[in-house]
C-alpha cells in the first residue's frame, strides 16, 4: 500500500478517535481550552428536537439541561482508632502466708466474695500461742518488779538507776508480748483486698511456706484494659478521654470506659504507646484476661461535604459541577475522607452552594442549567431555585 494511503487511513482513525473523545468524555472541551484549541467545533448530544433529550428544557432560543443539585454541607473529619486489648481486674492479689507451717483449715471456697481482712485460711499456731502466754507472764513479772522498786525508792533503799533498769525491763517485756501476738496473728491468712476468690490450689493439712500461693483475689468492680495505639495517636490520647470496648466473646454488648493511664514512652520496637483504660463491669459479666476491641474517636478539621454522586473524575483529578447563579462551574476538589452518605473535600465550596448530582452527562463549563428537585424530597426550595435560574426564569 502506498505511503499516502497509509497516512490518509491513520488520519481518519485519529479524527474518529478525537470526535468520540470530544463527544463522550466529560471535560474534553475544557482540556482543549487549556491547550489553546478552543476554535474546534464540538458535537454534543444536544439536538434541535425537543424530544431528543428529555433531560433538557427549552429557555428562549437556547437549550438548557435540567439537573438535580444538592447543597454543600460541612462535616468534621473523624479519626477513629481501633485496638485489641487485654483486660485485668482493677485490683488483683496473690495471697501467700507470712510464715511457714501446716494448714489447719481453709475458711473460704473458690468463687466466694470476701471482704478486706476476712480470714481465708489458718496455720497451726500452738507454738505461737505458748510464746504469747510466756510473754504475758514475763510482762507481769516486770510490772511487779517495777512496783517494788518504786516503793523502795521512796525510802532510798534502791537507787534511781535500779528503778530505771526496772522500767526498761518492763518495756522490753511489753515489746516481747507484742511480737509474740503478731506472730500468732500471722498464723491466720487474711484477704488483703475485697474481691472474689479464685481456685484454691492447696488443701488443709498441706505444709506451706511464705512463697506458697494460697489463693488469688480479684476485684472486678471495674476492668482495666491494656492496649497499644500507633505512634501517630500519641499526641491525641488524653487521660479521661471516653472510649468504648466490646468483648470478643460478647460482640453484642458495648461497655463504656475512659482512659485512666498513659505510658510515658513509645515502644521503640513496635512504635506503639501503651494505654490503660477503665471500663465498667455491670453485673460482674467480665473477667480478667478477656480480650477487648477498643474504639476511640478523635475530632478533626471541618471540610465541605458533598454527595458521593457529585464527585467526577477528569484528566486532572476529581472535580464537581457547582451551580453559581444558575451557571455550571467546574470546581476541582481534593478528597479528604469518604463516608457512607457524604464525601469530605478540600475545595473552594461554601456551605449552601449547589453541586450537581444528577444530569451530570449534559453539563458543560459555563452552561446555564435548570434545577429540578430530587425525586424524594426537594433538596432546594422553590424560591432558591428561582433565584439560581438565569434572569430569574
Amino acid at each position: 500500500m502506498a505511503i499516502w494511503k497509509q497516512l490518509l487511513i491513520s488520519l481518519g482513525i485519529v479524527a474518529i478517535a478525537a470526535f468520540l473523545w470530544l463527544s463522550f468524555i466529560p471535560g474534553a472541551r475544557e482540556t482543549l481550552a487549556r491547550w489553546g484549541i478552543d476554535w474546534v467545533p464540538v458535537a454534543t448530544a444536544t439536538t434541535n428536537g425537543a424530544d431528543a433529550n428529555p433531560g433538557q428544557a427549552r429557555s428562549g432560543n437556547n437549550m438548557r439541561p435540567t439537573i438535580v443539585a444538592e447543597p454543600v454541607t460541612t462535616a468534621t473529619i473523624n479519626d477513629q482508632l481501633y485496638a485489641i486489648g487485654t483486660g485485668r481486674a482493677v485490683s488483683s492479689v496473690t495471697v501467700t502466708p507470712f510464715a511457714s507451717g501446716r494448714l489447719t483449715g481453709i475458711a473460704v471456697s473458690s468463687g466466694q466474695s470476701v471482704a478486706a481482712g476476712e480470714v481465708i485460711a489458718r496455720l497451726d499456731s500452738d507454738a505461737e500461742q505458748i510464746a504469747v502466754d510466756r510473754s504475758r507472764i514475763a510482762l507481769d513479772d516486770a510490772k511487779a518488779k517495777l512496783e517494788r522498786m518504786s516503793a523502795l525508792r521512796s525510802s532510798n533503799t534502791v537507787t534511781a538507776v535500779q528503778v530505771s533498769e526496772a522500767e526498761m525491763a518492763m518495756r522490753n517485756a511489753e515489746l516481747a508480748l507484742r511480737d509474740a501476738e503478731l506472730a500468732l496473728q500471722r498464723r491466720a491468712i487474711v484477704a488483703p483486698i475485697a474481691g472474689t476468690v479464685g481456685i484454691i490450689p492447696v488443701s488443709a493439712g498441706a505444709y506451706v511456706t511464705n512463697q506458697t500461693e494460697i489463693a488469688t483475689i480479684d476485684d472486678r468492680s471495674a476492668i482495666l484494659v491494656d492496649f497499644w495505639v500507633p505512634e501517630r495517636f500519641a499526641s491525641l490520647v488524653r487521660v479521661g478521654d471516653p472510649l468504648q470496648a466490646t468483648s470478643i466473646v460478647r460482640p453484642g454488648e458495648i461497655f463504656d470506659g475512659v482512659v485512666s493511664a498513659i505510658d510515658n514512652r513509645i515502644d521503640a520496637t513496635s512504635r506503639t504507646l501503651r494505654v490503660e483504660a477503665t471500663i465498667t463491669n455491670p453485673g460482674d459479666a467480665l473477667r480478667a484476661g478477656m480480650s477487648f476491641r477498643v474504639s476511640m474517636k478523635f475530632g478533626g478539621d471541618t471540610y465541605p461535604a458533598v454527595s458521593p454522586l457529585a464527585i467526577q473524575w477528569g484528566n486532572d483529578g476529581a472535580f464537581v459541577w457547582a451551580v453559581v447563579d444558575g451557571i455550571a462551574r467546574r470546581t476541582p476538589v481534593r478528597i479528604i475522607q469518604r463516608n457512607t452518605d457524604s464525601v469530605l473535600v478540600d475545595a473552594k465550596l461554601e456551605p449552601g452552594m449547589l453541586v450537581v448530582t444528577e444530569g451530570i452527562h449534559a453539563v458543560r463549563e459555563g452552561v446555564a442549567v435548570d434545577i429540578a428537585a430530587p425525586e424524594q424530597g426537594a433538596a432546594v426550595s422553590e424560591a432558591e431555585m428561582k433565584r439560581l435560574q438565569p434572569n430569574g426564569t
